[in-house]
């Protein structure tokens, strides 16, 4: 038993030894949290209380929800997003694992010089092809509808290429036993690839979730009916309220429209980091 105390003593006091992290953690976590705090003390001041540096919550909470929520209607603009994100989160899913299906199992000519084009198209910003669809949505009548924010961003060239590298590293008996099986592509996809890509569906999820909740250049062109309005786009106008720029209302409308990406990225924070981890113990 004698032998077995300095191994003890080094373990309590590598153990003892972790309160700088905790502390350094500790630190990083407040500096990082810092802006959101601030802002949330922000949104309940009005501006003289902001300009006198009061570091104590303001008397404006309730005047600032009142003016975000029900006067300028931020809330028909959190429902108007909250379609178009999940329209489009949902349409790239199924695209993309259906492009993912073809590109690893279909036999087809240029299909290496499909995929490079699909891989090309990484390459170019939304920016770049703007005014291209705007003529081309003009074109359709589609504005001020939710056509017109969702259709374009149905194809995503990241959602088929991820999809493509984690159904290639699938076992290739997988295949084969269902064609022996006489399983048709849809059948194959649906009950032998789907429920091998939960994880990998749940990051493209929070991916493109994310990514379609903050999109503003495009809304802010196509849309043009204050009803029709989507979250960014409403935070701008929140810029100037009776007539002033007021930090109090702009900032709790911030903290309000950053919720709906909060509750998912903390609901599927497990499988949105195991999707990344795809095929490491195959």
């Amino acid at each position: 038993m004698a032998g077995l105390n300095p191994g003890v003593q080094r373990k309590g006091m590598i153990r003892g030894r972790k309160w700088p992290y905790h502390i350094g953690l500790t630190v990083t976590a407040l500096i990082i949290a810092f802006p959101l705090l601030y802002a949330a003390l922000i949104s309940t001041q009005t501006n003289a209380e902001i300009f006198a540096f009061q570091i104590r919550p303001g008397s404006a909470l309730r005047d600032h929800f009142q003016s975000v929520w029900f006067d300028r209607d931020f809330a028909g603009a959190m429902w108007n997003s909250t379609q178009q994100a999940i329209y489009v989160t949902v349409g790239k899913t199924i695209l993309s694992l259906i492009a993912g299906l073809a590109f690893v199992y279909f036999k087809f000519k240029f299909k290496w010089f499909v995929f490079f084009l699909v891989l090309i198209t990484l390459m170019m910003p939304t920016e770049v092809m703007i005014l291209a669809m705007f003529r081309q949505v003009s074109g359709y009548g589609w504005q001020d509808t939710m056509t017109a924010i969702v259709v374009p961003f149905l194809a995503s060239a990241t959602g088929a290429f991820l999809f493509r590298q984690h159904f290639a590293n699938l076992p290739t008996d997988l295949l084969e036993a269902a064609q022996i099986d006489g399983a048709s592509p849809i059948k194959f996809l649906t009950k032998i690839l789907i429920p091998l890509s939960w994880n990998v569906i749940a990051a493209m999820f929070v991916i493109q979730f994310v990514y379609t909740w903050n999109m503003f250049l495009w809304p802010s062109l196509i849309l043009r009916d204050p009803e029709k309005q989507v979250v960014q786009t409403a935070l701008q106008g929140l810029t100037n309220i009776d007539g002033a720029l007021t930090y109090g209302p702009l900032m709790l409308a911030a903290i309000i429209a950053s919720i709906p990406p909060a509750i998912i990225f903390v609901l599927m924070q497990k499988p949105f980091m195991s999707g990344f981890a795809v095929g490491q113990n195959k």
